[in-house]
């Protein structure tokens, strides 16, 4: 399969959330309330819901702290609307960064934004530099023990899914963006627990970096992640191990 693996993200964002478990559950109740006030509480007929919720069942998310956030999106919050928008950056060493982020402020998240990339050494890229670096791409990551590898993969192709690859951790299905909500229902629908699953931007080549840059960017892909609007933050950098 050509592309980038998941695993290391899931990983990722399973070992924070014992260390910043308060911040992490703030970013999925923000979503979920934003999901719901754009498309009601039915995740069936609410795909950025079910995306977030899948989130908060692998990052355990309490039941309560999920009702909440789903009747605030329900209940009058003022006027306040979100915008969703892309940052294309280039970090130290030229890795490519592609931000995504909901924010009822442009101006302020603007400026808190290129703050944090100009004492990181980047610099904002402008519009199509970064993402013509990315192809999108649906992505599911399965367990091993969720599934028997052939019949994994027979559902899933026949589901409508472009790519299929076993790793050690699991599985990986690539999809059309088109597809992945058909292909994503068909695999749940068989009992199958998704690991992961998303619309997501995959690099068409990583960059290296060591050394100093690895900690240069680092920094900066941490200090955006931590960033309050910022909900997923992609690049193509290849870390040394």
């Amino acid at each position: 399969m050509a592309g980038h693996s998941k695993w290391a993200k899931v990983k990722h964002f399973k070992g924070a959330i014992d260390a910043k478990r308060g911040k992490i559950f703030a970013k999925l109740g923000r979503e979920i309330t934003i999901a719901t006030k754009l498309a009601g509480r039915d995740p069936n007929m609410n795909p950025r819901l079910r995306m977030v919720l899948l989130r908060c069942r692998i990052a355990s998310m309490p039941k309560e702290n999920i009702e909440r956030a789903i009747k605030k999106g329900l209940g009058d919050d003022g006027g306040v609307s979100y915008d969703d928008l892309t940052y294309e950056i280039f970090a130290p060493g030229g890795v490519a960064v592609l931000v995504e982020i909901s924010t009822d402020n442009r101006n302020r998240t603007a400026a808190e934004i290129r703050s944090l990339v100009t004492k990181a050494g980047g610099s904002l890229a402008t519009a199509g530099a970064v993402s013509r670096l990315f192809q999108r791409k649906g992505q599911i990551s399965v367990p091993r023990e969720a599934a028997a590898e052939d019949d994994l993969m027979a559902l899933a192709l026949e589901a409508g899914a472009e790519d299929f690859e076993a790793e050690a951790e699991g599985f990986e299905i690539l999809t059309e963006p088109g597809n992945f909500e058909t292909v994503h229902k068909q695999i749940e629908a068989k009992g199958v627990k998704c690991a992961a699953a998303a619309v997501t931007w995959l690099p068409l080549a990583t960059a290296p970096v060591a050394g100093g840059e690895s900690a240069a960017v680092s920094r900066l892909l941490e200090a955006l992640e931590e960033h309050d609007d910022v909900k997923e933050v992609f690049s193509n950098a290849e870390f040394a191990a």
